[in-house]
């Protein structure tokens, strides 16, 4: 089969399963109770394969540090100056009680979040992972625990983190906050812009109502994929392209069998949906901000040009979601989370920009996810799966300049430490998604139906945002 006719069948497939994805199901969520006046969006980042925490958050006083560097002398020696003391990024955050006495810094590739921490714009949530029920160290090692399944897993654990379930779980938090927002009747014209990736995402994004739109993060706003076929294209080639567009439009679907009908609804929604999303972006003013051009920059531009026509797409709620790979560092560490964690710090930077240049940095709100943190010990030139990590969160509604949650000492055997400086979570998942969800204006029955461990756990003693 020839190359191009093969991709023509392959987006055809596509095509089907994204505008089938479109059907509605019934809301579980009484009606009107979220708070949905003005305009908020909660925008995901989720850094795949398991983010190192103990190189994020990096012990800066010296007798921490010390500590930190002879755990980790083997990496250390391959980071170079790069991790010496004297290179790091010191912060201070406004309540230093939760680091007992101690120090931190970030590393030097995150000058500009060290700057928008500095400037109450950011701030790190300490130890935050899936829990459900409290737990320490003796209740872990006696077994008295009940645990998170399969933990250690990237698939399972990135699917828990998202949907409270592993692998196979159908529902995301994301995606059940929007259910909310739906049933208090917000983005009634075009629902299907409240939940939107620009990354294959797991459940996040998957409510009982909502589901993920998928957009592009190339400079045009064409989405519709016929449209790469019609160029130079004429004569039977071209009236075949137009053929397969009324097919998917269903425009002369005049059948009555219920499957035949909602299929033919959902395709022909699917191409309108396509077409108000390109509409809107065309006619949107272009932004003045200049991002990098990275994996997660150029995603975040394109979450940030569909900020912008917010209105056009008569949103007032949304939920992002955002992905970047290559965090699961069991070797070659020091050589590649130093450009992640650059890559990071652009792109969140580049994005606040833009939300302050559109006066909008009190209404977005991003966040950090990752599958787990890692360990503090070593294996050589890389770190193994581990469970709590710390979370970076960014806007102008954040409490920022501070450190909330927990940040254990960079020693093995504390309370915290489940082998290895494996941090056991001292903030639940579900207790850092309420928070965000509360901003979001859900209301705690929703909160409730939406994570359904949230009871299992006290309120933060400070809110983050």
């Amino acid at each position: 089969m020839p190359t191009s006719r093969r991709n023509f069948i392959k987006a055809l497939g596509a095509g089907a399963l994204a505008t089938t994805a479109l059907t509605a199901m019934p809301s579980t969520f009484t009606a009107h109770a979220a708070d949905t006046n003005g305009y908020k969006a909660l925008v995901c980042v989720f850094l795949f394969g398991g983010l190192d925490c103990h190189d994020l958050i990096v012990p800066y006083d010296q007798s921490s540090y010390d500590q930190y560097a002879q755990l980790r002398s083997s990496l250390l020696a391959q980071q170079g100056t790069t991790r010496q003391r004297t290179s790091l990024l010191p912060l201070s955050p406004a309540t230093a009680s939760v680091l007992q006495g101690r120090q931190i810094a970030l590393p030097p590739e995150m000058p500009q979040l060290a700057d928008l921490f500095r400037d109450g714009k950011a701030a790190i949530v300490g130890n935050v992972g899936p829990l459900v029920e409290p737990t320490t160290r003796t209740s872990f090692e006696s077994g008295a625990a009940r645990l998170p399944p399969r933990l250690f897993s990237h698939n399972d654990q990135q699917a828990v983190w998202q949907a409270n379930q592993p692998e196979g779980a159908q529902n995301g938090w994301g995606g059940l906050f929007a259910d909310a927002v739906l049933a208090s009747g917000a983005n009634a014209s075009l629902p299907q812009f409240t939940t939107i990736a620009t990354e294959e995402v797991g459940p996040f994004l998957t409510g009982r109502n909502a589901v993920p739109y998928r957009i592009s993060t190339a400079g045009a706003a064409r989405v519709d994929f016929l449209e790469d076929y019609y160029e130079g294209v004429s004569g039977e080639r071209a009236d075949l392209l137009e053929a397969v567009r009324d097919q998917l439009a269903a425009r002369s679907y005049r059948g009555s069998h219920l499957l035949e009908r909602d299929m033919a609804a959902a395709f022909s929604g699917g191409l309108a949906t396509n077409e108000a999303y390109d509409t809107a972006r065309q006619q949107g003013v272009i932004l003045s901000t200049s991002f990098p051009a990275t994996p997660l920059g150029a995603q975040l531009k394109a979450v940030a040009e569909t900020i912008n026509v917010r209105e056009r797409l008569f949103a007032s709620r949304q939920v992002f979601f955002v992905g970047l790979g290559g965090f699961d560092t069991h070797d070659a560490q020091a050589r590649a989370l130093p450009k992640l964690l650059s890559q990071i710090d652009g792109a969140l930077a580049a994005f606040q920009t833009a939300m302050e240049a559109l006066g909008l940095a009190r209404d977005v709100t991003v966040f950090t996810a990752s599958d787990f943190g890692r360990t503090l010990a070593v294996n050589g030139d890389g770190t193994d799966h581990g469970w709590g990590g710390h979370q970076i969160v960014l806007g102008g509604a954040v409490k920022g300049s501070e450190i909330y949650g927990s940040l254990p000492p960079p020693t093995l055997g504390h309370d915290a430490d489940s082998g290895g400086g494996r941090l056991i979570p001292s903030v639940a998942v579900d207790s850092y998604a309420a928070e965000l969800g509360r901003w979001f204006g859900l209301s705690e029955s929703e909160l409730s139906s939406a994570l359904p461990g949230v009871g299992n756990f006290d309120p933060l003693p400070q809110n983050f945002i």
